[in-house]
């Protein structure tokens, strides 16, 4: 299954050369159609690219095939399609256009090869998913996406939840691709690591500290050559924005370590994460964005008396 997601990536960054490509040759003939569309790849975009390489010429007759939700007016796209229209680009356009239907192919038959593959593998059997897993109501309810893109059409998120034994997309930053790289490269049996910190240390995510004579050299995490590392370091990074507890967390470490670092530090904490999840079988539970920062706040508390302890002070708080 992983040299399978390999091909379908591969094509996908085909497709994605493919459409910078078109872009390139609009640019050139002065169509200024990404002004007014934000992605040319879209229904819009590729209704009107694929009309003007069958011979469609006349602005008027190619804005209405703009689909109905783009906010650009009928006579904005008309504008943004005066160019100069010469041969060798309109060339150029119908061979991208080609290359883009032949990797849309490819990826489609990687789809039915994969749903293939998902079917014949068995559900798996936990028997921590029930003993003191949490109530169905207690779980924050995370809402589905629809695919987009170049995503799979076939339900990949109801798969891996069968295959796997439990929903990694609970957590948030975790998305289905992401899932579906954790099961590609390490499958749902994660015993050949004794504990949860070998699993984040195998992925290149723990502290490789340079020690001499009792002295630390270098500070940093061991180079690691690894799709799931790199998958989980861009999923940290789309928790900024997050009001939920992992969120909150991932903003606190970047102010206190910088981007870098709390990037790395926070794509440790979803390995560990997703270890228990797949070890023990039980739904992640978020405690939302509220219980951490009471939390901290309990802790700063606890710090400062200490402090101030040492000073021969005492807080008292405020009546």
């Amino acid at each position: 299954m992983r040299t399978n997601w390999r091909l379908r990536a591969e094509h996908v960054r085909e497709v994605s050369t493919t459409i910078l490509r078109m872009q390139k040759a609009l640019t050139q003939m002065n169509i200024q159609l990404a002004n007014v569309i934000s992605d040319i790849s879209g229904v819009s975009g590729m209704a009107i690219i694929r009309a003007i390489v069958a011979g469609e010429r006349d602005a008027l007759k190619l804005s209405p095939l703009r689909d109905r939700r783009i906010r650009a007016t009928p006579e904005q796209i008309a504008k943004s399609l005066e160019g100069n229209w010469r041969r060798d680009l309109l060339f150029a356009l119908s061979q991208q256009l080609l290359n883009y239907d032949h990797f849309q192919k490819q990826i489609q038959l990687c789809d039915e090869q994969l749903r293939s593959h998902f079917q014949s593998l068995p559900a798996a059997q936990r028997s921590g998913q029930t003993a003191g897993a949490p109530a169905a109501a207690k779980l924050r309810i995370k809402k589905r996406k629809k695919p987009h893109g170049n995503a799979p059409r076939f339900d990949l998120a109801a798969e891996l939840k069968r295959t796997l034994g439990v929903d990694l997309t609970r957590i948030d930053g975790i998305d289905v691709m992401t899932a579906q790289t954790v099961a590609s490269e390490i499958g749902y049996d994660v015993s050949p690591w004794k504990t949860e910190a070998h699993f984040a240390s195998r992925l290149g995510l723990c502290p490789d500290n340079r020690i001499s004579g009792g002295t630390i050299l270098a500070r940093a995490t061991r180079y690691v050559v690894n799709p799931l590392t790199n998958a989980l370091r861009i999923a940290a990074s789309t928790l900024l924005r997050s009001q939920i507890y992992l969120g909150a967390q991932y903003r606190r470490l970047r102010t206190r370590l910088g981007a870098p670092k709390a990037i790395t530090a926070m794509a440790h904490r979803l390995a560990r994460l997703i270890y228990r999840m797949l070890k023990f079988g039980e739904p992640y539970v978020d405690k939302g964005a509220e219980f951490y920062e009471n939390k901290y706040a309990q802790l700063q508390i606890v710090h400062l008396k200490k402090k101030a302890a040492k000073l021969g002070l005492q807080l008292t708080p405020l009546p």
